[in-house]
């Protein structure tokens, strides 16, 4: 009989991003793959990616069938969240103090479910972007996992190519790739860049 892997729950924000995290893990951990994102304000913008991230897993479990099978749990859709936590930090930059809130209330929400389905470990695929701070991440993350009673797993997905994998396997997978982290904060930004 195999050995039990310890239990992961896997804070997601997409399907792109989750490519190479759930490749990195599932096969070393019972993954729960979480999609949890308020900050995706735009409900079309956060069924699209809901849409992608069940795709791919669908696709990832078909293939590794015989080898290993990631869980999906979706969180409650609730923007309203996001907007009052972020209204005073509207004017902050891309990487301030407003992504900082962000990070914190979706970690909140992860170390919460955590602990209710007694996971063993839980972390973010959020760690595999070049645009968020691994550090400002993992601090928040062993806070909320002290103050939680569970345990916060500091992955850095972005090592070993992270970023580059998750690109390779979007496309393999044909998965939309957004151009912004979710927050119409951020989607204003961009188009103004571009």
């Amino acid at each position: 009989m195999p050995e039990e892997k310890p239990t992961l729950l896997l804070l997601t924000c997409c399907g792109p991003c989750a490519t190479a995290c759930v490749e990195r893990t599932a096969f070393d951990y019972d993954v729960t793959v979480f999609y949890y994102n308020p900050n995706i304000t735009d409900s079309e913008e956060y069924y699209l990616r809901k849409e992608n991230l069940e795709k791919f897993l669908r696709l990832f479990n078909e293939e590794y069938k015989d080898r290993t099978l990631v869980h999906y749990l979706e969180g409650r859709y609730e923007p309203e969240k996001y907007l009052e936590r972020t209204a005073m930090l509207k004017d902050e930059p891309e990487g301030g103090r407003r992504c900082e809130e962000c990070f914190r209330l979706r970690y909140e929400e992860a170390a919460r479910v955590a602990k209710a389905r007694n996971a063993d470990y839980w972390t973010s695929t959020m760690s595999v972007s070049p645009h968020k701070n691994y550090d400002i991440l993992t601090k928040t993350g062993e806070e909320l996992a002290a103050e939680s009673g569970t345990c916060y797993l500091p992955i850095d997905f972005k090592k070993k190519n992270g970023f580059g994998r998750s690109v390779e396997l979007s496309k393999k997978y044909g998965l939309y790739r957004q151009r912004f982290c979710g927050c119409d904060y951020a989607r204003y930004a961009n188009a103004k860049r571009l």
